[in-house]
C-alpha cells in the first residue's frame, strides 16, 4: 500500500535519522518480528514460508545502517477512529505491537494510495506506511505497514501483481471473502493476483498490520487499483 496519490504523504529529504537512534522505531520494527516468529510453528507451508522470509528481510534491515526518512505527519477521516481501535487493541493478544504503535502515533502519514479512490471509501480507510521503498524505515525489498477501517465498512475487491500479503491483525474482528471471522493475533495470507474483499464488524474500528514481499521494482511501484467498482455498503 505504498503507492501516494496527490493527497498522500509529503516526504521531507532533510529528516533522515538513522534507525538505531530512534527507539520506538526499532521496538516497533521488533514486535514485527515476533509477532511473524510466533506464529510459525502453525499454518500451512506457504504461510510458513510467507512469515519466514518476512522475518528474513526484517533481519537484514535491523543488521544494516538503515535510515528513516520521516513524513510530515498526516491524518484521514478514519484517523479519528485509531485512538478507539488502539485502546481496544491494548485488551487483546497483540497489545505489546499497540503499545508500540501508540509510541510512534504522532509521527504517522496516512494516505489512500490508489488513484482513483471511491468517495464513501475516503472516510472509510486509510493506510499508513513503517517500512519500506519510501520509508520511514528505508528497505527495498520488505514493506510493512498499518491499514485502519472504521465499523461497518467493505474494503473492495482487489489484488496485488507480483505481491505477496499478509495481513496481522491488531484490534477488532473482520473477515476475508466471507471466510469466517478473524480477531487479533490472526495472520491472514494473500498470494499475488489472489482477489479478496474485506469486510469489518457494525461497531469496532479494525486496525490491521500488513507485509508485503516482492520485488524491488515492483515494491517501489505497486500501482494499486480495485479490480471493479465498488457497490455502496448499505446504511
Amino acid at each position: 500500500m505504498s503507492l501516494p496519490d496527490d493527497e498522500g504523504a509529503h516526504w521531507v529529504e532533510e529528516r533522515h535519522s538513522p534507525l538505531s537512534s530512534l527507539h520506538d522505531w526499532v521496538y516497533l520494527a521488533r514486535e514485527f518480528d515476533y509477532a511473524y516468529r510466533r506464529g510459525s510453528a502453525g499454518g500451512s507451508g506457504k504461510v510458513r514460508t510467507h512469515m519466514k522470509q518476512v522475518r528474513d528481510r526484517l533481519a537484514k534491515v535491523l543488521a544494516a545502517k538503515t535510515s528513516v526518512r520521516f513524513p510530515d505527519p498526516a491524518a484521514k477521516p478514519v484517523t479519528a477512529h485509531l485512538r478507539r481501535a488502539l485502546d481496544n487493541g491494548l485488551d487483546g493478544s497483540m497489545r505489546s505491537m499497540v503499545r508500540a504503535i501508540g509510541n510512534v502515533e504522532a509521527q504517522l502519514a496516512w494516505e489512500y494510495g490508489y488513484e482513483r479512490m471511491p468517495r464513501y471509501l475516503m472516510e472509510r480507510y486509510a493506510y499508513a506506511d513503517i517500512m519500506g521503498p519510501k520509508g520511514p524505515i528505508i528497505s527495498p525489498t520488505l514493506t510493512l505497514g498499518l491499514v485502519l477501517f472504521a465499523p461497518r465498512t467493505t474494503y473492495p475487491a482487489h489484488s496485488h501483481h507480483g505481491i505477496t500479503e499478509s495481513y496481522l491483525s491488531l484490534s477488532g474482528h473482520w473477515s476475508e471473502n466471507d471466510n469466517g471471522v478473524y480477531a487479533p493475533g490472526s495472520i491472514v495470507l494473500n498470494l499475488p493476483q489472489h482477489m479478496h474483499t474485506i469486510t469489518t464488524a457494525d461497531r469496532e474500528p479494525v486496525l490491521l498490520a500488513y507485509a508485503w514481499c516482492g520485488d524491488e521494482d515492483v515494491l517501489a511501484a505497486p500501482g494499486m487499483r480495485f479490480s471493479r467498482k465498488p457497490k455502496t455498503p448499505p446504511g
